[in-house]
Order: structure tokens, then sequence, then C-alpha cells
């Protein structure tokens, strides 16, 4: 069995939510929010794909490091570079969109975002309420 080709679908931050498109096929989205952008996506390819059956997986969803930061806001851009090990002025070149970061750079500021990430889901918080008694 082969395996199918990934589909590229570019995200882009509007003023109302978010829109999606593909560079290959002819299948546009829109959503209030990112999880509902993503769901819209995947039964418009759905449609698209009626002829055979389409396995979601296959899109390979993509945002630019400048919409992606205005979107996480609350992903600080200097303590990520420093996190990472990056120099935070070329982060921030990235993140405002005046530098385009090298595939190595990018691949490298992703795993920093997704260790945060997966710091964050394996987290627990704990706390007490001080009770008098």
């Amino acid at each position: 069995m082969r395996e199918k080709v990934k589909i590229a679908v570019i995200i882009e931050k509007t003023d109302t939510g978010f829109s999606a498109y593909s560079v290959d096929h002819p299948v546009f989205s829109t959503g209030a929010s990112m999880a509902e952008l993503i769901d819209n996506c995947i039964e418009a390819f759905t449609l698209y794909f009626e002829d055979e059956e389409f396995d979601p997986v296959r899109l390979s969803f993509e945002i630019d490091f400048k919409q992606f930061f205005q979107y996480y806001k609350v992903i600080n851009s200097k303590a990520l570079a420093e996190k990472i090990g990056m120099n935070p002025t070329l982060l921030s070149q990235y993140v405002r969109g005046h530098k385009k970061p090298s595939q190595k750079q990018s691949r490298k500021i992703l795993y920093g975002i997704n260790r945060i990430g997966q710091e964050l889901s394996e987290m627990k918080v704990i706390y007490e309420r001080n009770r008098k008694e």
C-alpha cells in the first residue's frame, strides 16, 4: 500500500479568526479559533476527496513565525530564545517577520515550543487552601 502524500495547509491570522488554504488543492476554510479552523479544514478536505476515503493525518498545518507569535502572545520570544540557546535578537527578527529562519533554525524553534508544551502538559498544579480551624 502506498503512503499518501502530505497536504500543506497554510494558516493565516485574520481580524475575525483564522483562514487556511491549500497550495496544491482548491480548498479554503475559515474559523473563529484554531480548533474550529482545523475542524473546518478536515471537513472541507473530506468533501473535496469525497470519492476516496480521506485521512486527516495527511494534512500538514503551517503558520509562519510572525503570525504564530501574534496568536500565541503568551510565549515570550526572549525567554524562548534563552531556553533553546538562540540569540534573542535573531528570534525577534523571525517573530517580527524581518528575517525568515532556515529549516535548521525553524526545527530548533519548533522543538523548543513543543518541549515547553510537553512540559506543561505533564505538569500538575497543586494548591492548598489555608483553613482556619
